[in-house]
């Protein structure tokens, strides 16, 4: 028998009703939540679990939402956090659940203003990027996930960039490939790529902006992972790829 809908898909672009789930889920794990910016009279949040606020070990970063239309991402965190509970409240985390609210009820890629979020983090005087970058510098970290959709991907596919002998990406992508299978493209985003995996050594020179993964490289976090699932398939089935690679991914860190 299919497992049950993990949410309604007219629900997919409903910011009151995910953060609903979010606060739900700070009330449980005893996540504190913080305003990162107020951009256009839309707060954009950050939780952080108990651990974090100590500041004795470095922090997991995990984030979605930066691309509007790509709801599977925000939805997957989501659906991970209400069944990791017990991770969350012992573990070092900081989380931002929908980096772009205005542009996730719309159903597009930009922000409120036409622009795209992630070709915008290395500015200082932005109104989102601006505090995003001094919440990232105020900590150190041990691993990021961001998470994405990709309409053009003909399955799950994840950017590593960084060093870690403990992460073995074709190993995590295998965890959310019971779900939907790795893309099998030999270039992706003219990246060159290996069973849906694409390692970066080097951070990427061509890009008119620098996206959150590679900023958060720069600031310091030893590894980051941009995990996609394509955007084309079903929302169900993104969603639990999503909740699928997190727990494999932090495992492995």
């Amino acid at each position: 028998m299919p497992s049950p809908p993990l949410l309604p898909c007219h629900q997919a672009h409903d910011t009151r009703a995910l953060m609903a789930g979010w606060r739900a889920v700070a009330r449980e794990c005893g996540l504190r939540r913080h305003v990162l910016a107020d951009v256009a009279g839309e707060e954009i949040l950050w939780l952080e679990s108990a651990p974090a606020r100590r500041r004795d070990a470095p922090a997991f970063y995990l984030s979605a939402g930066v691309h509007g239309d790509e709801a599977g991402a925000a939805w997957g965190l989501l659906a991970w956090a209400r069944e990791n509970a017990a991770w969350l409240s012992a573990h070092p985390a900081v989380l931002l659940p929908c980096l772009n609210p205005r542009g996730l009820a719309a159903n597009t890629r930009a922000d409120h203003r036409g622009l795209d979020l992630n070709r915008r983090f290395h500015l200082e005087d932005d109104d989102l990027s601006g505090p995003w970058r001094s919440l990232v510098r105020a900590r150190s970290w041990r691993l990021a996930l961001c998470l994405h959709e990709d309409y053009d991907a003909q399955g799950i596919y994840v950017y590593e960039l960084g060093a870690h002998q403990g992460i073995h990406s074709r190993v995590l992508l295998e965890n959310a490939a019971r779900i939907l299978p790795a893309d099998s493209r030999r270039r992706i985003d003219g990246s060159v790529a290996r069973g849906g995996v694409i390692r970066r050594r080097r951070l990427p020179l061509h890009l008119p902006g620098l996206p959150e993964a590679v900023v958060l490289h720069q600031l310091g976090c030893p590894l980051t992972l941009t995990f996609e699932t394509p955007s084309e398939f079903g929302l169900d089935d993104r969603v639990r790829a999503h909740a699928a690679f997190i727990p494999a991914a932090l495992a492995g860190a």
